[in-house]
């Protein structure tokens, strides 16, 4: 189940949506998340109250359109795969958004099935009792 953060320099509603459809439909293709498995926080920044900042490292030109991207996941996915979801979305964000492929600045941390909990308080991918990842431990 992966979170993902989507800070957006100039970014309305629609483009946010856009950018977050574009995200969700790339990790539905290429890391075969379920569909319904979106959990975004989805956040636009005007320059005044709120900004990003962003050179040209490793020569690539970003300007006022940058987008960053920031996935959680659980680890375990290959390198390949990685690059196929990195390719497939800067293409979406680009047919969605109209966003540059240049402009999308993605970050993966992965973290293990006990460093989640998806509600009620529960480790649901590590419940207690299931080996080392779910054991309780002494109060």
């Amino acid at each position: 189940m992966p979170f993902v953060r989507i800070d957006a320099l100039g970014a309305g509603p629609d483009r946010l949506d856009a950018l977050g459809r574009a995200v969700q439909d790339a990790l539905v293709e290429t890391l075969g998340v379920p569909p319904d498995d979106r959990f975004q926080v989805l956040t636009g920044h005007d320059g005044t109250t709120g900004s990003l900042r962003y050179g040209d490292y490793l020569g690539v030109h970003r300007d006022e359109g940058i987008v960053f991207v920031a996935i959680t996941m659980r680890s375990g996915r290959t390198p390949d795969r990685k690059r196929a979801m990195y390719r497939r979305i800067a293409e979406l964000a680009e047919d969605y958004a109209g966003t540059e492929p240049r402009n999308m600045f993605v970050t993966v941390t992965e973290n293990d099935s006990i460093d989640w909990s998806l509600g009620d308080g529960l480790a649901q991918y590590a419940p207690a009792g299931n080996g080392p990842a779910g054991a309780s431990g002494a109060s």
